[in-house]
């Protein structure tokens, strides 16, 4: 199988660390540089921007998905190979899910951390059995990810949950990471959302 649909879940701040950015960059660029393409939120700013520009540098394929009253707010990004405009948030994030292989969590604020509770919900209820990837750069998601063992350890999740997700910290492990992942092969939800 050619090089995954990459759903790349992340912030829309540009008011971030420039080593996030530098990661946002490296990563969008070497999705591109294999061949894969970049699904995303559909916005230019703050890593999710960063992110489609460097894939779009190396003539990746970028599609964004964007509800209506985001877009309105002008943050849609203008360049990308395709943009869907939708009515509302859920069916953004189930459109994401549709159009990816593989699901990569950069840093993010609230919407990153409601993606992500949701992609891995979505997993643990046999909805996808997509690869889903923590970036864990410089230890930004130490704290979810404690709050998740924390979760276990008082019976709310179940220790097998920890096998819903991996969690690397370099772009070079991320990338390890998904050459290794097997690749789901359906390529839409189950018909029971």
């Amino acid at each position: 199988m050619a090089f995954p649909s990459v759903c790349v879940y992340c912030g829309s701040s540009s008011n971030v660390a420039q080593a996030f950015k530098d990661s946002a960059q490296a990563i969008g660029s070497e999705i591109a540089r294999r061949g894969g393409r970049v699904v995303y939120g559909g916005g230019h700013v703050g890593l999710m921007g960063i992110v489609a520009d460097a894939a779009l540098k190396l003539g990746g394929v970028v599609i964004g998905i964007i509800p209506e009253h985001i877009r309105a707010q002008e943050v849609q990004h203008m360049g990308l190979t395709k943009l869907h405009v939708v009515p509302d948030m859920h069916t953004r994030k189930r459109m994401m899910v549709e159009h990816a292989d593989a699901f990569v969590i950069l840093p993010g604020g609230f919407g990153t951390l409601d993606e992500v509770f949701e992609i891995l919900t979505w997993k643990k209820l046999k909805l996808h059995n997509k690869p889903v990837l923590i970036f864990n750069q410089n230890g930004y998601w130490d704290t979810m990810l404690a709050l998740i063992d924390k979760t276990i350890a008082e019976g709310f999740s179940q220790p097998g949950d920890r096998a819903l997700f991996k969690v690397v910290d370099t772009v070079e492990a991320l990338f390890t990471a998904l050459d290794e992942e097997p690749i789901a092969q359906q390529g839409v939800l189950s018909g029971r959302m």
